[in-house]
């Protein structure tokens, strides 16, 4: 998987901005503010995901203009492919000329993987964002797992609206099972997709980290079902089974409080370094290296599975990072396209092979 060409037009600060990567370490660098990470947006969008930054699609189209255009060229599946974002109002998609129904369609098809600051939240914040970075991993290798998710959001905001009803309507409750079956059924189903995506990552990540930290250290990742004892061996039908009975016991809870407490909304991923929680004893540097493991690890099993490599996105992943484990990074990730921003030129100083651009106010030069 890799960009040959990369077209913008009236997107976030750049007017126009044509670029033609190369197939390893692409850097860009310069000035806080002048466009970096715009341009590693444009390139996530393209895997049909939204916005890494929680940005609208307004916040797009440059200031003053009507519409934004994404654009490029990429190699994939063994062929010259093109893909087309227009934004106008809404977001429109084109898939080797033929337009399709959303940008989700380019699921599955061009597939990135992409680290900022914010994802540093992955370690620090509570389980929301953990389950989020599993979904959007997953959604990129089972594209029907988009739809198995948003089934699964519908169907429990229906039934904790019913629960708040209830109070008001007693008879009500009667069906609430029905509410309770479908839920089980759809939550089996993303507790077993997220267990074995786990169970890829954790021995890929691990592997990676021990890189990073050049052997000094243990790296672990485990799937926690929140309320649930669920064994690796456990099937879908047997995992939706146990969480109905789950949901079951504890209705009066869910009655009292007006939502549901038991299901895939609540489960957790759980990082340690060396046994130990990384949210809660890791230093800086280990939360850092354990993000970044995490996220090259994605890359590798979408690799494996999709039998090409995303392109791998890196937003100012440079200034806290020492010399050797920027080398890594510089060096050591083969088989992937990579792009990496920073601001100081001296971080990059050892690059073996690639390509350097300077980003000043939109503008893309190589150097």
């Amino acid at each position: 998987m890799r960009i040959s060409r990369l077209n913008l037009e009236n997107f976030r600060n750049m007017e126009s901005l044509s670029v033609f990567p190369c197939e390893t370490v692409n850097i860009i660098y310069g000035d806080n503010a002048q466009g970096k990470t715009n341009l590693l947006e444009a390139v996530w969008l393209l895997s049909g995901a939204k916005s890494f930054r929680g940005a609208k699609d307004a916040d797009f189209v440059r200031f003053g203009e009507s519409r934004a255009v994404i654009e490029s060229e990429f190699f994939c599946d063994g062929r010259q492919q093109t893909s087309k974002i227009q934004i106008e109002g809404k977001k429109n998609a084109w898939l080797n000329d033929i337009k399709k129904d959303s940008v989700t369609a380019f699921a599955g098809i061009f597939t990135a993987v992409v680290f900022s600051p914010s994802h540093l939240s992955l370690v620090k914040d509570g389980p929301a964002g953990r389950r989020k970075f599993l979904d959007t991993s997953i959604c990129q290798i089972t594209p029907r797992y988009i739809g198995i998710i948003s089934q699964y959001q519908r169907i429990l905001l229906q039934r904790n609206t019913l629960l708040k009803d209830i109070s008001y309507a007693p008879p009500l409750l009667d069906t609430l099972d029905i509410w309770d079956e479908k839920l089980a059924a759809l939550g089996g189903a993303i507790i077993r997709m997220r267990m074995e995506y786990t169970r890829r990552l954790q021995k890929e990540a691990a592997d990676i980290y021990k890189g990073i930290s050049m052997e000094r250290e243990t790296f672990s990742l485990s799937y926690r079902p929140f309320g649930m004892d669920v064994s690796q061996g456990q099937n879908q039908e047997e995992i939706a089974a146990q969480l109905k009975e789950k949901i079951a016991q504890n209705r009066s809870e869910d009655l009292r409080s007006g939502s549901t407490g038991i299901g895939p909304h609540r489960d957790d991923l759980e990082i340690t370094i060396n046994g130990r929680s990384v949210r809660a004893f890791g230093s800086q540097g280990q939360q850092r290296s354990s993000v970044l493991a995490l996220k090259l690890a994605e890359s590798r099993c979408i690799g494996d599975i999709l039998g090409e490599r995303p392109v791998i996105l890196l937003d100012d992943v440079m200034s806290e990072l020492d010399q050797s484990r920027r080398e890594y990074l510089l060096n050591h990730l083969t088989g992937s396209q990579i792009f990496i921003t920073c601001c100081d030129k001296g971080y990059f100083s050892r690059l073996e092979q690639g390509r350097v651009f300077k980003m000043e106010k939109g503008r893309l030069e190589q150097e």
